[in-house]
């Protein structure tokens, strides 16, 4: 049985991110492949990969556990620096260990172990198309924005949440219930926020109001 990793996104959408895990889950059971550990890469994606955390566990992880292949649901979750993906990818190649992408069902690595050259320019093309689509996003959102402050200057609308806004207790225990158990058990803030892609002064102020 081939021994994997997977390697999820993190972000602001807990059920998001339990849903990668549990179709990556499932589908390396079907393939009969055992998942030993799973690595949360952070929406932070951008950072090199010297600065991402995750990447420098998983690569110290996958060279000290002979590790087949790495799993995850889009190229995108491996980095959305074209440059940087590219670069771990090297890396997992360098070390004879295999990028699987389930959505493409594309595999780095051959069956011979040598690297399939047409997946790596597949898993290059993919990598640019989906920085192009963040970058028109960012500039509609960005448009969008410029746009309602405008609205608001000429109409004398005060931007932002009210200032007594604060959500309530019960608010806290329904949306991060994760978070409150793993605060319970006394993990730091910052291991909190690792596991869970929550900021910090979130984990913070549901520390101070619920617990």
């Amino acid at each position: 049985m081939d021994k994997v990793v997977i390697l999820a996104r993190v972000s602001t959408d807990r059920q998001e991110y339990q849903r990668q895990i549990n179709e990556l889950s499932a589908y390396c059971e079907s393939r009969q492949w055992e998942v030993t550990e799973i690595f949360a890469n952070k929406v932070s994606g951008a950072k090199r990969i010297e600065e991402r955390e995750e990447i420098v566990s998983l690569v110290e992880y996958v060279k000290a556990h002979q590790i087949k292949r790495v799993v995850c649901l889009e190229i995108s979750r491996v980095g959305r620096n074209t440059l940087e993906a590219l670069k771990v990818i090297q890396f997992l190649t360098e070390n004879g260990v295999s990028l699987y992408v389930k959505n493409y069902n594309l595999e780095t690595l051959g069956a011979n172990g040598k690297p399939n050259p047409i997946t790596s320019l597949i898993c290059t093309i993919l990598l640019e198309i989906a920085s192009m689509e963040r970058l028109t996003i960012r500039e509609r959102m960005e448009s969008g924005r410029n746009q309602y402050i405008d609205r608001c200057r000429k109409e004398g609308i005060k931007m932002g949440r009210p200032s007594t806004y604060r959500k309530s207790k019960d608010t806290y225990k329904e949306q991060y219930p994760k978070e409150i158990s793993l605060i319970r058990k006394g993990l730091s803030l910052k291991n909190i926020s690792a596991i869970t892609g929550t900021a910090i002064n979130t984990i913070r102020k549901i520390r101070d109001t619920v617990l």
